[in-house]
């Protein structure tokens, strides 16, 4: 045997050998495996744990009345029946509306304020404009402002829709009163004075129309 046969025969001697050796120690794999990945321990929470509890009270309503009263029953139906209605909307809005009207009324401008009116708080307060137009007197009023606002009572008529909410106000103003010939006679033009007042206002829920009307005033 010639001397390149046999370095050909031991090259491949040595070869097979080493895949041998090399399939001993490295295992076979078939198509695709997937890398082994280490399981990591769950990490145990640390923080607090919330539970979510559904149907507490609702404090868009809390906020205005006790729980369990017959005025926060009469609201949380409202909003069932309405669902643009909202508590505190309603009371920011009965503000406004408060120094809107009792301006509108002191000064006898009663066109403006109507539309938030109910008819016989309009005939009322029609009725003691036109008499003070008869007596000759005119009303200096300036409105300062408003220190409480409180939601009194709520009632609802799930049959006919029908809404009442009273709200106590607490206001600062001034008044003088002036005759004919422009001589005082009552109130003052500088002196501030607390007001007290107890408004009613009406409205048909799911009616779409999301004014409230003045439907009863009181002291």
């Amino acid at each position: 045997m010639n001397s390149p046969v046999l370095q050909l025969l031991v090259l491949a001697g040595i070869a097979i050998f080493l895949i041998l050796r090399l399939r001993s120690v490295l295992g076979t794999r078939e198509g695709f495996e997937k890398p082994q990945v280490t399981a990591q321990p769950a990490q145990k929470r640390t923080g607090p744990e919330f539970e979510v509890i559904e149907g507490g009270p609702d404090p868009d309503i809390t906020d205005y009345v006790d729980a369990d009263t017959p005025s926060a029953e009469a609201l949380a139906k409202m909003k069932a029946d309405d669902r643009s209605f909202n508590v505190q909307e309603f009371v920011r809005g009965a503000r406004g509306a408060y120094e809107m009207i009792l301006t509108g009324f002191e000064t006898g401008e009663l066109s403006g304020i109507k539309p938030f009116l109910s008819e016989d708080v309009y005939e009322a307060f029609a009725t003691v404009v036109e008499e003070r137009e008869k007596n000759g007197l005119s009303v200096d009023f300036k409105f300062v402002g408003i220190s409480e606002t409180k939601l009194m009572d709520a009632t609802y008529d799930p049959a006919t829709k029908e809404a009442e909410i009273s709200v106590r106000f607490l206001s600062e103003s001034t008044s003088a009163v002036y005759d004919r010939g422009g001589d005082l006679i009552e109130g003052s033009p500088t002196e501030i004075k607390k007001q007290r007042d107890v408004w009613t206002f009406g409205r048909t829920m799911g009616t779409g129309d999301p004014n409230w009307f003045l439907v009863a005033t009181g002291g």
